[in-house]
C-alpha cells in the first residue's frame, strides 16, 4: 500500500511521537514538541485537527473531556514513501546516488563495509 498525503515536517514530528507513544493528547504531544522548540498549542493543536479530519493520518477518541490521538499512517510505509520521493527528488530515481553520496559523506567502517560486501553478494544470489 502507497500513502497518497506525504507528511510535511511538523506532521512527521508529531507522527514520530505518536508512534513511540501512542495515543497521546494534544497537551502531552505540545509538552514533548516545545522541548526542542518554540511552538504554541494552539499550533499543534490545529495541526493535529488537520491531520485527522482532511488529511487522516491521525484518529482521535474521546475519554470524558480528554482527547487522544493515535496515527493511523503506517511508520514503515511512511518512511518507504518519504525515502523513494527524496531520491527521486534529489538523486533522479538513483539508489545507487543516493548510497554513494552516503557513503562517501563519512568514513565507513570496516564493520559496516563487510555488512555491505554481503548485502551485495545477497542481492546478486537473488538474481
Amino acid at each position: 500500500m502507497s500513502i497518497k498525503i506525504q507528511p510535511t515536517e511538523a506532521e512527521l514530528e508529531i507522527l514520530q511521537l505518536l508512534w513511540a507513544d501512542q495515543p497521546m493528547t494534544v497537551k502531552e504531544v505540545h509538552e514533548q514538541i516545545s522541548q526542542s522548540k518554540d511552538v504554541g498549542y494552539t499550533t499543534v493543536l490545529k495541526q493535529m485537527q488537520r491531520m485527522e479530519g482532511e488529511k487522516k493520518m491521525v484518529s482521535r477518541y474521546k475519554e470524558g473531556k480528554v482527547h487522544y490521538y493515535s496515527a493511523i499512517l503506517n511508520k514503515s510505509e511512511v518512511q518507504t514513501s518519504s525515502l523513494n520521493k527524496f531520491i527521486d527528488t534529489v538523486f533522479n530515481g538513483s539508489t545507487s546516488q543516493l548510497v554513494m553520496h552516503a557513503l562517501g559523506n563519512k568514513p565507513t567502517s570496516k564493520e559496516e563495509l563487510e555488512e555491505l560486501e554481503k548485502w551485495l553478494k545477497a542481492q546478486r544470489d537473488k538474481g
